[in-house]
């Protein structure tokens, strides 16, 4: 046998034909640093590999007019201001192919820093499929044909029904396991957000909610008018109930600020709303009226619905959830009941929250008095009627 080297005594030694002088010392610190570089590269790589994982919007009912004020919107606002790449998923179930297309090359010509691609689809296949987003629009009208007997009320909560269990059973088998979802509109909102939480079982209910904001804006406008300021001095106001049906604008906590009385005070000074409108005739009569014909107003003068306002209601709201605002103020936000202000459990129904961190959470600190009592009774009526005959829509026609 060959007697064992001393640790200094390597240059005469062969090892697959290379040989070294370095003591075994010297070898241990080589390998080490080469270890701690290839630590380092590899996290790099998995840093990189991160950078290019996009996160993955999709709109349902992408051809809705409020689509394309919403698209510019989600990009330029620093809404998702921590993502790094963004893939857009544009799906309508009642649009054309070519329709989708004009609108992706669209979304494309504004050549977004922030875009990674724009994806398109009129079917099902892979809807929802890594879904970290999900937008829900009103969809196109009811098509008729196949439900004879029907009323058009009737026809509008089949084609609801029917579709949003779908949508809530593709997010429970495709979506991301945190997806979050908004969902907008004039037509069976309670319903529909109600319908995704019931299919989509795995997902949090607290992530899937229904928007208000759009009616707190034009409540907002209407007040703004009355007290001679801008719409964006008025905050804190309430929207209980029915987004798309019977709702009531509640003024208790709603501030107005820089408004020209007799009392001024430094920025950020502001006075309740309810003390600096005088007319009370005018906030019984004539302000839910206003409130409740502006958007049908709207419409008929531009001959379309109101986009504008509609898809930055959306984003508002998102602006908030993904960036916390100022836990004092208050968003109206469809969301399913716990049984709080007598609602009954696993309705959802318009109420007030505050949202921190990512989560939103409902005001305990809200006077609900008998008129008050009243009027919500009258909402709750309303939507648990429209989701007994959903639910009636399942057992005599199910989803195959």
């Amino acid at each position: 046998m060959f007697p064992r080297p001393k640790t200094d005594e390597l240059l005469s030694l062969g090892y697959y034909g290379v040989s070294s002088d370095m003591g075994t010392d010297l070898m241990m610190k080589i390998a080490s640093e080469n270890l701690r570089t290839t630590e380092l590269c590899a996290e790099e790589e998995e840093h990189r590999r991160d950078l290019l994982k996009p996160f993955n919007i999709w709109i349902c009912s992408a051809l809705n007019p409020s689509c394309c004020t919403l698209i510019p919107l989600l990009f330029s606002t620093g809404l998702f201001r921590n993502v790094p790449t963004i893939s857009l998923h544009l799906l309508d179930m009642d649009g054309t192919e070519e329709s989708l297309l004009a609108l992706k090359m669209d979304v494309e010509d504004l050549a977004l820093s922030q875009l990674h691609e724009v994806t398109i689809s009129c079917d099902l296949s892979q809807v929802f499929l890594a879904a970290d987003l999900i937008i829900f629009l009103d969809d196109g009208p009811p098509t008729h044909g196949g439900r004879e007997g029907l009323s058009s009320e009737e026809l509008l909560l089949t084609k609801v029904a029917e579709r949003y269990r779908l949508y809530g059973q593709l997010m429970e088998d495709s979506a991301h396991p945190g997806v979050r979802a908004v969902v907008a509109g004039r037509v069976c909102v309670n319903l529909k957000c109600s319908l995704l939480i019931e299919n989509a079982s795995s997902i949090t209910p607290a992530h899937i909610v229904a928007v208000a904001t759009q009616l707190e804006g034009e409540a907002k406008a209407q007040l703004a008018e009355k007290l001679a300021v801008r719409s964006p001095d008025i905050t804190d106001v309430i929207v209980w109930g029915n987004i798309s049906g019977t709702f009531h604008v509640d003024l208790q906590k709603a501030k107005v600020f820089r408004h020209k009385g007799a009392i001024c005070g430094p920025a950020g000074f502001s006075r309740p709303v309810l003390e600096m409108v005088h007319d009370r005739k005018w906030l019984k009569d004539d302000f839910p009226t206003l409130v409740a014909s502006r958007h049908s107003a709207i419409a008929l003068r531009i001959k379309k619905p109101a986009a504008i306002s509609a898809s930055r209601s959306i984003v508002s709201v998102l602006h908030a959830w993904y960036n916390s605002p100022s836990p004092q103020e208050i968003f109206s936000l469809g969301v399913v009941s716990t049984g709080l202000f007598g609602v009954p459990v696993g309705l959802v129904f318009s109420v007030p929250v505050s949202i921190c961190h990512g989560t939103w959470s409902v005001r305990s600190d809200i006077t609900i008095d008998s008129e008050l009592k009243s009027k919500l009774d009258v909402a709750i009526n309303e939507l648990m009627v429209e989701k007994d005959t959903a639910d009636g829509i399942r057992k005599n026609d199910p989803v195959t």
